[in-house]
């Protein structure tokens, strides 16, 4: 059995603000050269898709990207043509559309759990690469990721879900009938990949049993995907604050402010802060 390697957190807190930095002058090339960009993020249960989108968007604007995460359809959607509902999310000039699941959803759960017919399953399988090439060809942008996890791994994540309060609503009924379905969604996953991994629109797999790792390498390789430039931007000055000019502000007696729970935690610890023991007044110091 080969060695395990882990990223050390130190190196990938670095690593993960290099990047993100580079997402932002990303940003700002496609919205300066109006460009449409789409990415699939696509995977079983807990692979790991949702921490990677939040690493992508938490320095970005959601403005210009933005994160697209359908529920289940209505009836009236039900009544569409399949993409339809998808294509109403895509982007304008100047946009970035992240997909957390995506109309794949027909070759996966829907497929597994008796969603759709088998006539609509063969329909999607045949027209998706005509559907993506259309996209493709109108100019935008498509890149596709499969999150690959173990079933160790899954487990492991969705025990410490289970266990965990603030993370047990990730836990759904679903979650738990695919995890019982392990071999069907491995088929479905072969077949989708052998009818939509095309030369124009190509599935990239990321492993993800490291999270730290598959986000480096996730990032790392949209980066990649898209040429872009620093667009320069002219040195920012901060006005000074106009003067008061005889205003009185109101009484702070007269607002209602939330109860101050920090600083009776603060005070609870017994030392008071100094530029010596608290850095960062603004807890900005380090990325979560």
């Amino acid at each position: 059995m080969e060695p395990v390697y882990k990223m050390k957190k130190s190196a990938y807190e670095k690593k993960l603000r290099e990047l993100q930095i580079e997402l932002v002058k990303l940003q700002e090339w496609v919205k300066a050269k109006g460009l449409r960009i789409v990415v699939i993020f696509e995977g079983r249960d807990a692979a790991g898709k949702g921490g990677a989108i939040k690493r992508i968007t938490e320095t970005l604007n959601p403005r210009i990207c933005r994160v697209v995460a359908l529920g289940v359809p209505t009836e009236r959607e039900e009544s569409q043509w399949y993409f339809q509902r998808y294509v109403a999310h895509l982007p304008a000039a100047g946009e970035i559309v992240l997909f957390d699941r995506s109309w794949y959803n027909r070759a996966g759960v829907d497929k597994v759990m008796g969603f759709c017919t088998e006539e609509q399953y063969d329909d999607f399988l045949r027209s998706c690469p005509s559907f993506e090439t259309m996209l493709i060809r109108s100019g935008l942008i498509l890149i596709k990721y499969w999150f690959s996890v173990s079933d160790e791994e899954q487990e492991r994540r969705f025990q410490d879900r289970i266990n965990d309060p603030a993370r047990r609503w990730k836990i759904s009924k679903m979650d738990l009938e695919s995890r019982k379905r392990w071999l069907d969604y491995s088929k479905a996953k072969d077949t989708m990949f052998a009818y939509t991994d095309t030369k124009i629109s190509p599935w990239y797999v990321v492993h993800s049993d490291i999270k730290r790792h598959a986000r480096i390498n996730c990032i790392s390789h949209l980066l990649s995907m898209i040429p872009y430039e620093e667009i320069e931007h002219p040195v920012i000055e901060l006005p000074p604050i106009e003067e008061y000019r005889g205003y009185i502000r109101p009484p702070l007696t007269e607002q209602t402010f939330v109860p101050d729970v920090a600083l009776e935690m603060a005070k609870a610890q017994g030392k008071p802060t100094t530029e010596e023991n608290d850095l960062d007044l603004n807890g900005d110091d380090m990325i979560e």
